[in-house]
């Protein structure tokens, strides 16, 4: 068929609203330039593509219609999964997160948390503990008075990696009776004369919990402020 020919049966078909496989070509190229920049095809996106794909298909050789409810199948499940991964993502985000009854529990109850402030028990002294990331041959644990000075040196000895528990009657060093607090706790560890990263924890009571409007309540404790409730360790 020569060019005037074929030119003359694309006007015909073109006529009849069909195109042909060259002018289909052009209007993808034209897509092309439309998204360009665009690194994601979304479900829109798919349906425009069938659509042209179908619109613009050569009436003498027509798309197979296997592969067609093959690419619909495959863009169906692929849209399925991520609607999925959608929705649990936010169910995993509402069951991690901490609703206002859970953090209301909280409130007068005492708590394992990191800090340096701590007060004394009824029974005089406090407990605590202190949080090693790696294995110590000295762990020690320094206890203050408000003023700075030191009240009691308690030494935990060597420790592996871990959580460390110590409890202090509320005898100084001198024989004497400590008070009630507010005492500074300090805890420091080493291996082989290598510093050990560690955290000292201590145990303090609840007073109230914070509600800020949309977003995550949050602890009031006493000598500590506020504390996440993602930071306690334990609650007593």
């Amino acid at each position: 068929m020569t060019t005037a020919t074929s030119s003359g049966f694309d006007s015909t078909l073109a006529s009849l609203g069909l195109n042909t496989t060259a002018s289909a070509a052009a209007k993808a190229a034209t897509a092309a330039n439309a998204t360009k920049g665009q690194t994601t095809l979304g479900q829109a996106d798919f349906l425009k593509l069938l659509t042209a794909q179908m619109s613009n298909q050569d009436p003498f050789n027509p798309v197979d219609n296997t592969q067609m409810v093959a690419q619909m199948a495959q863009f169906s499940s692929v849209a399925g999964i991520s609607q999925m991964n959608t929705t649990l993502s936010a169910i995993a985000t509402k069951l991690g997160a901490t609703s206002t009854g859970d953090a209301m529990n909280y409130v007068g109850k005492t708590v394992l948390t990191e800090g340096k402030t701590a007060y004394a028990r009824s029974a005089g002294g406090i407990a605590g503990a202190v949080e090693l990331d790696g294995a110590a041959t000295d762990v020690q644990v320094t206890i203050a008075d408000s003023n700075g000075a030191t009240l009691k040196t308690l030494s935990l000895g060597a420790q592996p990696a871990g959580t460390v528990n110590y409890d202090w009657d509320g005898t100084t060093d001198a024989g004497g009776a400590a008070g009630n607090g507010p005492f500074t706790v300090t805890a420091a560890a080493a291996n082989a004369g290598t510093t050990v990263t560690s955290r000292g924890l201590v145990w303090a009571p609840v007073q109230s919990v914070s509600l800020p409007a949309g977003g995550t309540p949050s602890l009031n404790v006493t000598g500590l402020g506020t504390v996440a409730v993602s930071a306690v360790r334990q609650v007593g």
